[in-house]
């Protein structure tokens, strides 16, 4: 599982659809689902709020993300991926998509349904 996470991580995977490391950390966290807030990036990345903001600041510098009014509260912004921001995320996931399905050319077609339900039970079993 070790080598799965080094050789796979986010920033090796984003590098592959162009989008650097950081950005993507920051993409992935917000297409994770619900508002998106610099504290609820924070909490994604596991990094503090200066960092998280930083970050943040540097995604809506490429075009990436923009800042909206959050409806129910106008004392904070809520983070939006932005078209070229969406267009990244699909990019990275497609790089993601090839580099599984080149690793698995070989499988026979059971072998991956087999893998795909034994990683998904896996991924339930996690805690968190």
């Amino acid at each position: 599982m070790v080598a799965i996470r080094r050789r796979q991580s986010r920033r090796a995977l984003a590098r592959l659809g162009g989008v650097t490391g950081q950005v993507f950390d920051i993409l992935d966290a917000i297409e994770g689902g619900g508002p998106a807030t610099v504290t609820s990036v924070a909490q994604a990345l596991g990094v503090d709020q200066p960092r998280a903001s930083k970050l943040v600041a540097a995604a809506v510098e490429t075009g990436w993300v923009c800042r909206q009014a959050d409806q129910g509260d106008g004392r904070r912004s809520v983070l939006v991926l932005t078209e070229a921001g969406q267009a990244a995320v699909e990019q990275a996931h497609r790089s993601r998509q090839a580099v599984f399905a080149e690793a698995m050319t070989a499988w026979r077609e059971e072998e991956r349904t087999e893998f795909a339900r034994l990683l998904a039970r896996f991924v339930k079993g996690l805690p968190g």
